[in-house]
């Protein structure tokens, strides 16, 4: 399977990367590591984590308070968000057509 992020989502990433490095030298790469052991796991069980609608799943990052939102899509694992779990919940929806939530 191969994995493709929405554009919203990258920047979400770098973004969060570049804080957690801000913050600690090297903070941000430890983050960005995590976010990699996280879609692994995703890779390996993809229906394994929590939904949250019919066709988005979340799975949560260890250490730091992210969630990767995904979808399966065939053979491929779109990473619609990377969200820091404080944030609206559903603010990822307005990411995605209706019909593809």
């Amino acid at each position: 399977m191969r994995v493709e992020f929405l554009e919203s989502a990258e920047a979400e990433l770098v973004d969060a990367v570049a804080f957690y490095n801000n913050e600690s030298e090297g903070l941000g790469f430890e983050f960005a590591a995590e976010v990699n052991r996280t879609i692994t796991r995703i890779l390996e069980y993809p229906t394994a984590w929590t939904a949250l609608s019919k066709r988005t799943r979340r799975s949560r990052t260890n250490r730091f308070p992210y969630g990767i939102l995904y979808q399966i899509r065939g053979d491929m694992i779109l990473i619609v968000a990377v969200m820091h779990l404080r944030r609206n919940p559903s603010s990822w929806r307005r990411r995605l057509p209706p019909g593809e939530r």
